[in-house]
């Protein structure tokens, strides 16, 4: 391959995967889908590998595509930054900020967070994704993901913890009075649990007994979902036990409608913590957010019970 024809189609590829296909892509370029398609066809031909499966309905990166994707946004983002320093442009954040977060970690310490980097950087614009599910980072084309854990699992994303909160074993006081207060985790498996469906054992739950030693309870499931707030809904109205982090329950625990129970167990600590692709040459905008995240969350943190 000639040096001359190294970087050709490498934005137009990676703004396909960015973009979740051709079509949106060839919107975002100012070019016609064929175009953009016959482009990324010619950059496969030249690697001699397939970047994109393609399907009449979405297009995925093959491993040799996610690999190269992330290689081809480094190349981007130094050429950007390279740009800038040429003719002297400043390179304070700007563009589009894709961001993934859960809804209730989002509703309880980001909006805040969220509206004073709006004012600080006026040529950012964001695009934000509140939800519970996990998100495949590179593949939906997020710039960062917030995401909430006991025990975040080893991927090939960056991570950086930037709050700290505590998961407690709640019930209403009007669920304890017509079903009676469990004392130790292990009675759980007589009560009725609301489980959270994207942990991988919903129903099964871990705990360290005050010596320290771990043990788990397999919990009766009365009701399953994907979503904090309507498990503390659920929990709330009387319909069983849930175990959340504080940050989904800090009104309800401050008026008294929640109980806490195990007081006597240590409690399991909840890590936030923001992922991204690479490290290296982070774009301005998301070195702004993750910067601004982290210094926000860790004054509130040290009020965290």
């Amino acid at each position: 391959m000639t040096i001359n024809k190294l970087f050709d189609g490498i934005v137009i590829f990676a703004q396909v995967v960015k973009s979740g296909g051709f079509s949106a892509a060839a919107e975002a370029l100012g070019h016609s889908t064929s175009y953009v398609s016959k482009e990324v066809n010619k950059l496969e031909a030249r690697l001699g590998v397939r970047l994109l499966n393609r399907t009449t309905r979405s297009i995925g990166l093959t491993p040799e595509g996610e690999a190269y994707y992330q290689q081809c946004q480094q190349l981007i983002s130094d050429a950007e930054l390279a740009i800038g320093l040429i003719t002297q442009h400043d390179v304070s954040p700007r563009g589009v900020l894709k961001l993934s977060c859960p809804v209730g970690f989002a509703q309880s310490h980001l909006q805040e967070i969220i509206s004073e980097y709006i004012k600080r950087y006026p040529n950012v614009s964001l695009e934000l994704d509140l939800s519970d599910q996990r998100t495949d980072v590179i593949a939906d084309g997020y710039d960062l993901a917030i995401r909430a854990s006991a025990q975040l699992e080893e991927s090939s994303l960056i991570c950086r913890k930037i709050y700290s909160s505590k998961a407690y074993t709640v019930a209403s006081k009007e669920y304890i009075s017509r079903h009676g207060k469990p004392h130790h985790p292990r009675e759980l498996a007589t009560h009725n649990g609301i489980c959270y469906s994207n942990l991988k054992q919903p129903s099964r739950w871990d705990y360290i007994d005050a010596t320290g030693k771990a043990f788990h309870v397999d919990i009766r499931q009365k009701v399953l979902c994907n979503n904090g707030d309507m498990q503390l809904a659920m929990v709330l109205a009387g319909h069983g036990i849930a175990r959340l982090p504080s940050f989904y329950m800090e009104a309800a625990l401050n008026d008294n409608r929640l109980e806490i129970l195990f007081e006597n167990c240590p409690n399991t600590e909840i890590d936030v913590y923001v992922v991204y692709p690479s490290r290296k040459h982070l774009s301005p905008k998301v070195r702004a957010f993750i910067d601004l995240a982290a210094e926000r969350l860790g004054e509130s943190n040290s009020n965290v019970n």
